[in-house]
Order: C-alpha cells, then sequence, then structure tokens
C-alpha cells in the first residue's frame, strides 16, 4: 500500500523545471576525502513530477538473497540504461544541468539514472555505498533528486560512526562526491511514523552502480 501523499504548499504554483546551480550548492566536506553538495527545492513543480513517475514508470519488485534466505526488496526499482529514454524530458533537462555544473569536476558526464519508489515508511535501504563497478575504487559522483514527501538520508563513516541526516523530498538534490562511495555508506531507514511516498531518481556515470 503506498502512503498518503501530501503536497508541498510552496511548489504548487510553480513550473516544472530545473533551477540554477553555482552559488546556490552548499558543500559539506567530510572525512577521508569524501563530500556532500546540496540544494534545496533545485526542481520546481516537483510535486506534478512525482505524480507522473508513480503513474508512468514501470515499476518493478525484486527479490534478493540475503545470508541464507530470499527477501523483498522494500521499495520499488526501475534502472534507465544510458541508451534508454528517460520517462519525463524534466530528467533529461536536470542530466544536462549535472553535467554542465560538475562535468569539469566529474571528468565525464552522468550517464544512468536509477528510479526508486518508496512507497510508504516500510520502504527503505539499509547502510551501503555504490561500489558496484568503478565506485569502489575510483572517486565518483552520485547525483539524487527526491520528489515526493520528505525521507532522511543518514550518512555515516564505512564501518560505523557519528552519522548525518539529510531530509530529502519536494525537489531537494543531493550530490555524493570524492571518495563518498568508498569511505562512507548512506541509507534510508524504515519509520513508524505516517509517511507519504517518495521517488528518488540516482544520476550516475557510466560504469556505477
Amino acid at each position: 500500500m503506498t502512503g498518503l501523499f501530501q503536497a508541498s504548499l510552496l511548489d504548487l504554483d510553480d513550473e516544472l523545471g530545473v533551477g540554477p546551480l553555482g552559488s546556490t550548492v552548499r558543500r559539506t566536506h567530510l572525512d577521508h576525502g569524501a563530500w556532500i553538495d546540496l540544494r534545496p527545492g533545485w526542481l520546481s513543480g516537483s510535486d506534478t513530477l512525482f505524480e507522473r513517475l508513480a503513474e508512468v514508470v514501470p515499476w518493478r519488485a525484486e527479490r534478493r538473497r540475503m545470508y541464507d534466505k530470499v527477501v523483498d526488496v522494500p521499495r520499488l526499482l526501475k534502472f534507465y540504461d544510458e541508451d534508454e529514454t528517460l520517462p519525463d524530458p524534466v530528467l533529461d533537462d536536470a542530466r544536462r544541468a549535472l553535467d554542465a555544473h560538475y562535468g569539469e569536476e566529474l571528468g565525464e558526464p552522468f550517464r544512468t539514472a536509477g528510479l526508486c519508489f518508496y512507497r510508504d515508511g516500510r520502504d527503505s535501504v539499509a547502510w551501503h555505498g555504490d561500489t558496484i563497478g568503478r565506485g569502489g575504487t575510483e572517486d565518483t559522483m552520485v547525483a539524487i533528486v527526491s520528489v515526493g514527501s520528505p525521507r532522511p538520508l543518514l550518512l555515516r563513516p564505512r564501518g560505523g560512526g557519528h552519522s548525518i541526516r539529510r531530509d530529502l523530498g519536494h525537489g531537494d538534490l543531493i550530490v555524493m562526491g570524492g571518495s563518498c562511495q568508498r569511505t562512507w555508506e548512506h541509507a534510508i531507514p524504515k519509520t513508524t511514523r505516517p509517511t507519504g511516498p517518495r521517488v528518488s531518481i540516482q544520476f550516475r556515470p557510466r560504469g556505477v552502480r
């Protein structure tokens, strides 16, 4: 069952589109060469995009082996490879804007988009880093746009330690860069509080998952 979505009062009259980056992005340097950038409310009209994605994306429920059993993945998924058409033109605009802002620092464009649908507080993602492929050995970037109801994204040093919390939703952008995928972990925890649905869009370079 999907939780009740409550639109943002600040987002109701906005036309769907991406805002500027540049000086509006706030960078926080973490330990071990990792950093995060935050741009709140980057995507205007984000509630409209959330409703479109919830309806048109061919969401998949997956099962994965965990230790000695196979379990349901607690969220719905859809991965768009670099040769696939994204489900809304504004996501192409977002990727172009990210390339323009981060291209020189990253040294390559963002190529793929992974979408996750968190239907309510029971959906989550455990502590992990995007270390499949080059992210396990090289510095890289993962840019996440969140639409729908805010959920906390937690970050902590790999192996444990004090965590950092950022509440993301309604068009917020967070970019994890430097060594972040190798030396830090991130998670969306479960919650028993009434929580509406959220979609996250993760833009990654080629060979990073």
